[in-house]
């Protein structure tokens, strides 16, 4: 799979204010894009960067024009944009200020970003911007500031269209939580870290202050940005349909299936079997990540000893249901 990333950190600003953060979130981003974090850590994107800290490394717009029409002019798999600098906004629209941008109106405009990823021939295009005014990216003005995002396309902003890009000691606000989830904050369960997971954990993390990201999008199935290590091995996860014969019955447990005994001993408790133990540690990793639960019990040891039950969670339900249709 042909996986290809531009990634642009803007600090270098001789006219219009420098920025500290921006470079060193664009490095950040591109760590986590490189590689996927699980297994041996395989190649996950080719990651393109463009950095200006100072005079020699001055980023125009020119250069970013070519850069990014180039990105999405390729027959590729995926195709992922990455911007972290100065944005502006004026009535013809959004604009990415590069070190050459003496006013508003001279960066790149954020309209032909999106026009060049809405017609790219590549499956799914992303656009990743940590900037000020960041969320008019995909507003068109011939429709009244309404959002107009073709079929493949994904927008992850860092602000409104009117809003402000914040930074702190550890660099763009956005782009921190961006890397957090990168590293599995955001992973489902097969350790897949898609826009959407990546989206919800940002919106999740920034509350109600005053910087709000923007999402939009238009697929019919998300990509996974990065692999992660999963929570549960999937041996252990396609498991869940042979414990659970049916997805709404609860399997009963007793203290056989529990390995530790308790101390007093139960009298006439049965001696741990090697079986039940085996599928007593699974539904003890199902219980860690939320896909099953004990029944009248405060916890799984609870529940085997004093011959309880276990039932799988809504969550669990959904995965006994992805297992049993072979999707997993």
């Amino acid at each position: 799979m042909s996986r290809v990333a531009v990634v642009v950190g803007v600090n270098h600003y001789p006219f219009i204010g420098a920025l500290n953060g921006s470079v060193g979130d664009a490095k950040s981003v591109t760590s986590c894009l490189e590689q996927h974090q699980h297994g041996d850590q395989q190649r996950n994107f080719e990651v393109h960067e463009f950095l200006s800290e100072s005079p020699e490394s001055e980023l125009t717009a020119s250069t970013l024009r070519h850069a990014v029409r180039t990105l999405f002019s390729a027959r590729n798999d995926v195709a992922l944009f990455y911007f972290a600098g100065h944005g502006s906004l004026t009535d013809e629209g959004g604009y990415l200020m590069c070190s050459d941008s003496q006013s508003s109106e001279d960066g790149l405009p954020l309209d032909h970003v999106v026009e060049w990823a809405m017609n790219s021939p590549a499956t799914h295009r992303i656009i990743v911007l940590d900037c000020c005014h960041s969320g008019s990216a995909g507003d068109r003005s011939i429709l009244g500031g309404r959002t107009m995002i073709a079929e493949g396309v994904t927008i992850l902003a860092a602000s409104t269209r009117k809003g402000d890009s914040f930074e702190n000691q550890n660099g763009g606000v956005f782009t921190t939580l961006f890397c957090d989830a990168l590293n599995g904050a955001a992973a489902n369960l097969l350790g897949e870290v898609t826009p959407g997971s990546v989206y919800a954990h940002i919106d999740q993390s920034l509350g109600k202050l005053v910087q709000r990201p923007v999402f939009k999008t238009s697929v019919q199935s998300f990509v996974s940005l990065r692999d992660v290590s999963p929570p549960i091995a999937l041996a252990d996860l396609r498991k869940i349909t042979s414990i659970f014969e049916d997805p709404n019955t609860a399997i009963a447990l007793d203290p056989s299936f529990e390995p530790e005994r308790p101390i007093p001993k139960f009298p006439d408790a049965p001696e741990p079997d090697e079986e039940n133990t085996k599928v007593f540690a699974t539904l003890q990793a199902f219980n860690h990540v939320n896909l099953v639960v004990p029944v009248d019990a405060p916890h799984m040891w609870h529940a085997a000893v004093q011959s309880k039950s276990a039932r799988l969670t809504t969550l669990g339900r959904h995965y006994w249901r992805l297992v049993k249709s072979k999707r997993i």
